[in-house]
């Protein structure tokens, strides 16, 4: 590969590689309503079949398909690239451009920005995963590798059909090399952030409506009869305060036992990592003023890589409007994520949650739906595709930090349990505001990601 020539070409070709990655945002695929799902699918396609795809297939599931395509040149190698092209939806009432727009916008401290939903998570990296191949293409004439795609539509819903088709997919994807994600991995100063591995994930509703055993049936009442009716918001606010602890500790019991703590290699990497931290970043990033339970920064670390986390992401339920109105609600829904980490089994938490409602024994009033989730991943310090990427950061340039594992979580662990492949999922660029109001990317950062893949792919070819 003729890699100055290719990173060359990213740059005059710019204009071009930014309007992919603005279609491609401006473009809505909201998989929880299904708005423009097809229409993006079909998008993702079309442009495989440009870049030389011999073989492009949707792959229906009882929700949204996957876009499967492959491109074999018959090199000794193959990668598949995952991604994904559902977003959130993005119905925040204060977006200050069209949030399926793809607008470049100045930001005063970032320079030029494309806002929109989708540019950081996850279509603006898939974008600029094509522009990047589509430059090696260009001046080399082929690939130095074969490629497969493996794109979804169901990420934003924990992946939910996934493994039933990478299971279909086993004849095509057994013998591949390795799987690679992109993922902007700069912070708003540009030092990189490179991961190990990420967490697990399991979803799952909780709701409480009223029935024979005691509160209001179809419809909510006048809540001066709250002193003879039962509330179902009052039993899932008990049912909530048996789940977790005032000092955060979940319990729900065995829910610890399986916890390895820092795996072999996790302490050195912590270690380095401490030394450049910079708190006061890490915080603003997130809109906030300090870390919870009075934790410093090696605390907060320990406990972001190491310790599982059982969190609320919503409570409706209820009168919850402007002024007053007195009201005994017919039933209540919550949301509740719970992240894993090494060596838990997310079926062995999901049955030890399942004996904690039990005891609870509100079996007549409490339903339980759980969502497919992903299980934890990891890959080594040492591995020749990690270190392809690091490589590759360090060619261009940039300073970075490893982390033990992202908090986060994605299907990476499918590709690795089922292929025995190692994954690899980051870049360079610079992203923020993620299922939030005004989501963004830097334009610098796009670019600066089209150039990293390329090297980390000639390095990859290296090995």
């Amino acid at each position: 590969m003729d890699v100055e020539k290719i990173l060359q070409t990213i740059e005059s070709d710019w204009p071009e590689h930014l309007g992919r990655v603005q279609r491609y945002v401006s473009q809505p695929s909201v998989s929880a309503t299904g708005q423009g799902m097809r229409e993006m699918a079909a998008m993702l396609m079309e442009d495989l079949k440009v870049l030389g795809c011999q073989k492009i297939e949707l792959i229906e599931t009882p929700n949204w398909p996957v876009v499967y395509a492959h491109l074999d040149v018959g090199a000794p190698k193959t990668i598949i690239f995952y991604g994904m092209y559902d977003v959130q939806p993005a119905d925040e009432p204060n977006w200050t451009v069209d949030p399926f727009a793809g607008t470049v916008v100045e930001d005063p401290d970032l320079g030029p920005v494309v806002m929109s939903r989708g540019v950081t998570n996850q279509k603006g990296p898939l974008a600029a995963t094509l522009n990047a191949l589509t430059a090696i293409k260009k001046v080399t004439g082929t690939l130095p590798f074969n490629a497969k795609f493996v794109v979804e539509g169901e990420e934003e819903m924990a992946s939910v059909d996934l493994p039933e088709v990478l299971e279909k997919l086993r004849p095509e994807l057994e013998g591949c090399d390795c799987c690679y994600f992109a993922h902007y991995g700069q912070d708003a100063k540009g030092k990189v952030m490179h991961y190990l591995g990420t967490k697990g994930v399991i979803y799952m509703k909780l709701k409480i409506k009223g029935g024979d055993w005691g509160a209001p049936i179809g419809d909510s009442i006048h809540g001066s009869n709250a002193i003879w009716i039962d509330n179902p918001v009052w039993n899932m606010v008990h049912l909530l305060e048996s789940l977790k602890d005032k000092d955060e500790k979940v319990l729900v019991e065995g829910f610890y036992d399986d916890v390895a703590g820092p795996l072999p290699g996790d302490e050195e990497v912590l270690a380095e990592l401490l030394k450049t931290l910079d708190q006061e970043l890490i915080l603003k990033s997130w809109n906030t003023k300090k870390f919870k339970l009075g934790m410093n920064m090696e605390q907060a670390m320990r406990r972001y890589f190491f310790t599982p986390e059982l969190n609320i992401c919503g409570i409706e339920g209820g009168y919850t409007e402007e002024g007053t109105k007195t009201l005994l609600p017919h039933e209540v829904h919550v949301n509740i994520d719970i992240r894993t980490v090494p060596n838990m089994d997310p079926k062995k938490v999901i049955r030890q949650l399942d004996a904690h409602f039990e005891k609870l024994g509100m079996a007549d009033k409490l339903e339980v739906q759980y969502f497919n989730g992903y299980n934890w991943q990891r890959s080594g310090l040492y591995e020749p595709q990690i270190k392809a990427m690091l490589d590759a950061i360090e060619e261009l340039g940039i300073d970075k930090e490893v982390w033990v594992t992202l908090a986060g979580s994605a299907p990476f662990s499918l590709f690795q349990s089922m292929f025995n492949i190692p994954c690899v999922f980051g870049g360079l660029g610079h992203g923020g505001r993620v299922h939030s109001v005004n989501e963004y990317a830097t334009v610098q950062g796009i670019k600066d990601m089209e150039k990293s893949i390329v090297l980390f792919l000639r390095n990859l070819m290296k090995e």
